[in-house]
């Protein structure tokens, strides 16, 4: 009898939680749409910051070992290292223009009185 209650508890628990986890969900607001564009977009620069403070390391540690290392020929030094800059995010706003008047069809012009 302990088992079954077991069991019957389990199995109803499992369907409440399929029953919430099928439910759907309201599409995203506008201003959420732009704040989660904005955070993709914040990570995308803090990657490029990662990029830049790892390439900066490794000159470092290469400008180290040629002080420690003797001089060897045809060893140039190049920095391909760029700096991202500061976060700067515009959002991707459409341009929203005044449209002019559409044109009237001849077909429909008011016809003049003689």
């Amino acid at each position: 009898m302990n088992k079954m209650i077991k069991t019957l508890c389990t199995v109803a628990v499992l369907a409440v939680m399929s029953s919430a986890a099928l439910a759907k969900l309201p599409a995203p607001s506008d201003e959420a749409k732009a704040k989660a564009e904005e955070a993709k977009a914040k990570t995308a620069w803090a990657g490029k910051v990662d990029a830049f403070k790892l390439c900066k390391a490794q000159d470092a540690v290469v400008a180290h070992y040629k002080k420690a290392a003797p001089a060897k020929k045809g060893a140039a030094a190049a920095s391909g290292c760029t700096d991202p800059g500061p976060f700067v995010y515009t959002p991707n706003v459409p341009a929203v223009s005044a449209a002019p008047a559409p044109a009237v069809p001849a077909s429909v012009a008011v016809a003049k009185k003689p």
